[in-house]
């Protein structure tokens, strides 16, 4: 059997086609540009594909409350074409097949705990740190929703007393994401991350923010793993920093096995770049049971 996987970013949107032992047969990316160009697109890929369903793992923030008159809808997006789209409704509409849906990074999360280092654990979270930050949440075994969705990326943070910067969140300023993610480091050191690899002091302060959040995540919701993946976190030499941090601002409140083991619970993700596209694939999956 045969499942569809759209991965849908705000810059590309990545199709797949892949089978339910988590094989992908085919795969391509088509720019993010209006719903009016991108849609017709992306529905063409998949129509000759004879998939089952489709799963959606989608930038956001969405409505995943099935009751709601906008379920399937994107949100309150910065990027306006797509402000109240009907994404779910439009694939319903033109491929006849169920849709899963879920944000981006919960994609992530259930590809990693269906075939990756998260395999078997009823609670972890998976953190995206890039141009935004992410955060998705699985916990008692399912992917955790509310009234909306996490939005654990905007965590309100303090600034650390030696950091002057304002915060680049247009929201909250001090929020995760408008202290550690992609632009926030390129407005505040005045180059984008690659070019700052030999720049010890950014790295530093990074982690100190990115260990911040962790150590609440890990007081909020007890996860038995954390992976943190996205582009800022290619920087290698953030996971031994993050892990001191965490270990000292924990201050020995907690005693697990899992803390006593540092390299293994904070860890980077071990699908490569496709852990998105596998849990969109999963998504789909899930969708055709109901």
């Amino acid at each position: 059997m045969r499942f569809g996987a759209l991965e849908a970013g705000g810059t590309k949107m990545v199709c797949a086609v892949g089978t339910e032992d988590g094989k992908i047969l085919d795969r391509v990316s088509i720019p993010t540009e209006s719903p009016e160009v991108t849609m017709p697109a992306l529905c063409q890929y998949f129509q000759d594909k004879e998939i089952a369903a489709l799963g959606i793992g989608c930038f956001g923030p969405i409505d995943l409350d099935r009751a709601s008159a906008t379920y399937g809808h994107i949100l309150m997006t910065p990027k306006l074409a797509w402000r109240g789209y009907d994404i779910c409704g439009y694939f319903s509409e033109h491929l006849k097949v169920p849709v899963g849906f879920d944000t981006d990074v919960n994609g992530s999360m259930l590809g990693e705990c269906t075939w990756g280092c998260a395999k078997g654990l009823d609670t972890a979270i998976y953190v995206t740190v890039g141009t935004g930050v992410g955060v998705g949440v699985i916990a008692g075994g399912k992917l955790l929703h509310g009234m909306q969705h996490p939005e654990a990326g905007h965590m309100l943070i303090p600034a650390r007393e030696d950091d002057p910067y304002k915060g680049k969140c247009p929201y909250h300023g001090h929020c995760l994401e408008g202290l550690a993610a992609g632009p926030a480091i390129e407005e505040r050191w005045g180059a984008k991350g690659q070019a700052l690899k030999d720049r010890p002091e950014v790295w530093e302060l990074e982690a100190h923010y990115l260990a911040y959040a962790v150590t609440n995540y890990i007081m909020i919701l007890s996860p038995k793993k954390i992976i943190l993946g996205g582009g800022v976190m290619h920087q290698e030499q953030l996971f031994p920093q993050i892990r001191e941090k965490v270990t000292q601002m924990l201050g020995g409140y907690l005693q697990t096995k899992e803390l006593g083991a540092m390299d293994d619970y904070i860890v980077p993700p071990s699908l490569g770049d496709d852990q998105g596209i596998l849990g969109a694939l999963k998504l789909g999956m899930d969708a055709l049971e109901g």
